[in-house]
């Protein structure tokens, strides 16, 4: 989601990301290198050397916003959140409530720190963005494999080592889910919204539904998307059901059904928002400014909408339904 790009280092105001078809394509981020606790790469895992640069707009920051949180990461790896609103300039920091300005180098612009990184930077300058303090470089612009690393590679120094979302035996399945649920659910609202012709959104929008509708089903079967406890998978589907009817839903057309219309989906959604240290980072005001007043290509006004109502803390039935199975409080 970016209303503009770098182009050696220079930042300009164009649209890059659909093809001639009209269909969204999603350009891939650039940096990723690897923490490692072990040392084995060229950025250890230390504590108070790395930094997060995060939208809670944006569903691909939010994971990594929970992830830090779930691992009580928060005294590990500091952190700065963005204005929700994309401005002119890409993404801004301000005092806007619920932001955290840039302490480190009191930039006015994300930009600016990809060019601290790399002068001549070419590309999307995208959310989320861990930081090195002492190299003074971008590590990791790619949220999947930040999540990854958030998980397993600051466990000497996190408050929860013992919550582990990504274990060793079921990574292949975790990833299998991850891969399956992104295209048509994670990009599939974004595929669908960004759409440039009818064509290309009807095709979006079904693969989307019948990906949701799919889902419904594991979700009457299971707990969670990799069997009985909660993965990386699972949060990655979160960020994206959090927003569905909050912004998805109207401003994106993904109007065959609301989140709430699919009762184990909605359900499930209700359980890992109510899951420990998740519910404080889950901001409805950044999303609803992100999406209706940060895109005025699909929303010229800037009309921010009242509702809908959605109780996120409505009490769920999972563990009725699933019985035997323990939440994070006590597995972990």
């Amino acid at each position: 989601m970016a209303l503009g790009r770098l182009i050696d280092g220079q930042w300009t105001t164009e649209w890059t990301e659909r093809d001639e078809a009209g269909q969204f394509k999603r350009m891939p981020t650039q940096f990723h290198d690897y923490i490692a606790a072990d040392g084995s790469s060229s950025f250890k895992a230390e504590s108070d050397r790395y930094h997060l640069y995060v939208s809670l707009g944006c569903p691909w920051a939010h994971r990594t916003v929970l992830l830090r949180s779930l691992k009580g990461l928060q005294n590990v790896v500091g952190i700065s959140i963005v204005n929700p609103i994309i401005s002119e300039q890409g993404w801004a920091f301000s005092e806007y409530p619920g932001s955290i300005p840039d302490n480190l180098y009191e930039s006015d612009y994300l930009w600016q720190i990809y060019v601290r990184s790399k002068s001549d930077y070419t590309g999307r300058v995208t959310v989320p963005v861990l930081w090195d303090k002492q190299t003074k470089t971008i590590v990791n612009n790619e949220s999947r494999q930040i999540i990854q690393m958030f998980n397993t590679e600051f466990n000497e120094f996190a408050t929860f080592p013992e919550r582990d979302f990504y274990p060793v035996a079921l990574r292949s399945q975790i990833d299998a889910v991850m891969d399956a649920i992104y295209q048509p659910i994670n990009n599939g609202v974004y595929r669908s919204g960004f759409a440039a012709s009818q064509q290309s959104y009807t095709k979006a929008v079904t693969e989307l539904f019948d990906a949701l509708d799919h889902w419904e089903s594991i979700l009457g079967q299971q707990r969670y998307l990799v069997g009985d406890r909660i993965t990386l998978a699972d949060w990655c589907m979160f960020t994206t059901l959090f927003r569905f009817d909050l912004a998805y839903y109207g401003l994106f057309k993904t109007n065959l059904k609301r989140l709430v219309d699919y009762p184990n989906l909605w359900n499930y959604c209700r359980e890992l928002y109510q899951q420990p240290g998740i519910q404080e980072w889950c901001s409805i005001d950044h999303v609803k400014q992100l999406y209706y007043a940060g895109l005025p290509e699909l929303n010229p006004n800037r009309i921010i909408p009242v509702g809908p109502n959605i109780n996120y803390a409505e009490p769920h039935t999972r563990d009725r339904l699933f019985k035997g199975i323990e939440q994070i409080s006590q597995v972990a």
